[in-house]
């Protein structure tokens, strides 16, 4: 697993989002985007993960920047899981993790004791040209929201 970092230019991809409309990062050049990879929609660390962005969305959009959460899960489920948080952002469906696998986050996990392929929690900053900003990986996911902030804000 080789995480892209800043400087390279993101994959281009379309996806499905939580209901069922498609996504292109290339229909979305001129706007920063903050792509985020997270394992499992509806799961206590992406719940607060993906409620912390929710509530600082407005805040990101203030600097120009749009939401991109990516999983593995069908559209469906994120549609239930866009429902049940009051999620403000775009939730898209990667079940092939062909796109999770192009960012570089898609590899080896241990979890209690087992091995597994599964998507590492990243994002990625990606400019309005659609080059890679910056890289996030160090961050708990109460205050993920807060380390994208930051960093947007120098």
């Amino acid at each position: 697993m080789q995480p892209l970092s800043a400087g390279a230019n993101a994959p281009d991809f379309t996806l499905q989002d939580q209901d069922g409309q498609p996504v292109s990062l290339s229909g979305l050049r001129g706007k920063k985007v903050l792509v985020y990879f997270y394992p499992k929609a509806m799961t206590p660390g992406c719940t607060t993960q993906a409620c912390g962005l929710r509530d600082v969305n407005a805040e990101l959009a203030a600097f120009n920047v749009t939401v991109l959460a990516i999983s593995p899960d069908p559209a469906k489920r994120l549609k239930k899981f866009e429902e049940r948080d009051s999620l403000n952002f775009r939730l898209l469906s990667d079940e092939d993790h062909a796109v999770a696998e192009a960012f570089g986050v898609w590899g080896p996990k241990k979890f209690m004791g087992k091995e597994y392929d599964g998507i590492h929690r990243l994002s990625f900053l990606i400019d309005e040209a659609g080059k890679i900003v910056h890289r996030f990986d160090k961050f708990k996911t109460s205050d993920h929201h807060q380390v994208v902030l930051d960093f947007i804000k120098g």
